[in-house]
């Protein structure tokens, strides 16, 4: 009896043995494979303690801040523009009387509504034929300010659809002029003015120069003309925006609103500045401009077909013999 307690107890003992040891074995291979997956998640460089982890975004990411920086600043250039010459650009407001009806003291009266932008300190502006030329009644200039002016236009010119109107002021805003020459297509075009009159004045528009050297048809009190060299835009000209600037991303005034295709979106015409400085400079050193002509006249052949004393007719010209 005692015999066979000692075998079985010596069988236990082994079994529990190799049970223990099988239980650790495999305990130490899950720690030896869980440190191994941790080990290859962990290889990763590291950001150290108190660094900045650097994030590439992807290629959306980078499409996307690109243009929001892109549009910023073309905002931003309209904005700081606008900021600067709207100051300087004033609503001129025209009394005409039906000149159909002049004698007659009944006779209509209309004012109408246009442009135009400070070119001197001392109260000289450049402004459109249209609506400032021709006679008139009565000349009123609407400052930034709120203070309004009368004004007398001191030249015009039907052809060039320019004119300067003068009011008694000092020490007013100008906007800086730019060189029109220097224009290229596709860049930058803002246009400030008054577009259906005073209510919506010093409104800002803007686009882009669409085409340079454009020539165009119009009529003028001297019958059917052409104009040249104007420059061509999609920045919304409107009725009351005419005389008003057309300046580039640098706040220079590059030409004068004169005329859009009514028939047409975005098609709007500006008179280039280059044409109107060295009547500018005129009146700013002088006080006058004295506008050139050749002395030559045309006449019709079938209205004056003689020769009377020093006055000699050719081919449809006369001059001082």
């Amino acid at each position: 009896m005692f015999g066979r307690s000692k075998e079985k107890n010596g069988f236990f003992t082994i079994f529990a043995t190799s049970l223990l040891t099988s239980l650790g074995v495999g305990l130490l291979l899950i720690f030896s494979v869980t440190g191994f997956i941790n080990g290859k998640r962990n290889t990763a460089p590291q950001t150290p303690q108190g660094g900045t982890g650097i994030e590439m975004p992807s290629p959306q990411q980078i499409k996307a801040e690109q243009t929001n920086d892109i549009n910023s600043e073309t905002g931003n250039t309209i904005q700081n523009v606008a900021e600067n010459a709207s100051r300087a650009v004033v609503g001129i407001s025209v009394l005409k009387v039906d000149s159909s009806s002049i004698f007659n003291p009944n006779a209509a009266q209309e004012w109408g509504v246009g442009s135009g932008v400070i070119v001197t300190p001392n109260g000289y502006i450049l402004t459109n034929h249209h609506v400032a030329g021709g006679k008139s009644k009565r000349i009123v200039v609407s400052l930034a300010d709120g203070k309004n002016l009368d004004g007398v236009t001191v030249w015009s010119d039907s052809v060039l659809d320019l004119a300067v109107v003068k009011i008694q002021a000092e020490g007013l805003p100008t906007i800086p002029l730019g060189d029109a020459t220097r224009l290229k297509v596709g860049e930058t075009a803002i246009a400030i003015g008054n577009p259906l009159g005073l209510q919506f004045q010093r409104t800002v528009t803007s686009g882009i120069i669409s085409a340079l050297n454009r020539t165009i048809q119009i009529d003028t009190e001297q019958g059917r003309n052409y104009m040249e060299g104007l420059i061509q835009t999609d920045a919304s000209i409107n009725p009351g925006n005419s005389g008003g600037p057309l300046l580039n991303a640098k706040g220079e005034v590059v030409g004068i609103n004169t005329v859009k295709v009514a028939s047409a979106e975005g098609i709007g015409f500006a008179v280039p500045i280059n044409v109107a400085i060295p009547i500018i400079n005129k009146y700013a050193n002088t006080g006058e401009f004295i506008e050139p002509y050749l002395g030559v006249f045309a006449y019709d052949k079938d209205i004056i077909s003689y020769i009377d004393g020093n006055v000699r007719y050719k081919t449809g010209c006369m001059w001082q013999m």
